[in-house]
């Protein structure tokens, strides 16, 4: 059978194969070097720092009476009330600015504190707020805990 195609297995060269798995660990291997050599690339430098404490409701734990709590209710309604033991009393919009200037120019150290009831909407929050700026007051705080309307 000399011209038959079929070759016999231990003749001619063999077909040439590519073996993956040596592949890949040659690409695990730079792949460690490269994330490695990143690394050492990349120097940080950080400055010490002395973080402040957090305190927990700052205005209520003072006894200071001359806070003044301007709550607002649901229906866009505010009341006023200085100090914590005072009583509140319903303001209109139009009387929010002219107390706190007037408030300011009595005080040394004004400060706000902007609260409001379980469905106040924060429109009329930050209508309070911008006024509360507009009336030159810098130390403003906004009550995280809901309260009843007018207390």
């Amino acid at each position: 059978m000399a011209g038959s195609s079929a070759r016999p297995s231990g003749d001619g060269p063999k077909k040439a194969r590519i073996e993956i798995i040596p592949l890949i660990d040659v690409i695990f291997f730079l792949l460690a070097t490269f994330v490695l050599f990143t690394l050492s690339l990349d120097k940080i430098a950080s400055l010490p720092v002395q973080l402040p404490a957090a305190v927990t409701n700052p205005v209520n734990n003072t006894k200071d009476e001359s806070t003044i709590f301007l709550q607002v209710s649901d229906e866009g309604t505010y009341y006023w009330k200085k100090g914590a033991s005072g009583s509140p009393e319903l303001i209109s919009v139009s009387e929010i600015v002219p107390r706190l200037q007037s408030y300011k120019q009595s005080e040394a150290n004004p400060r706000v504190l902007v609260r409001g009831d379980n469905k106040a909407k924060f429109g009329a929050a930050v209508f309070a707020l911008d006024e509360i700026r507009r009336a030159g007051i810098d130390q403003v705080s906004v009550e995280t805990v809901v309260s009843q309307t007018g207390r």
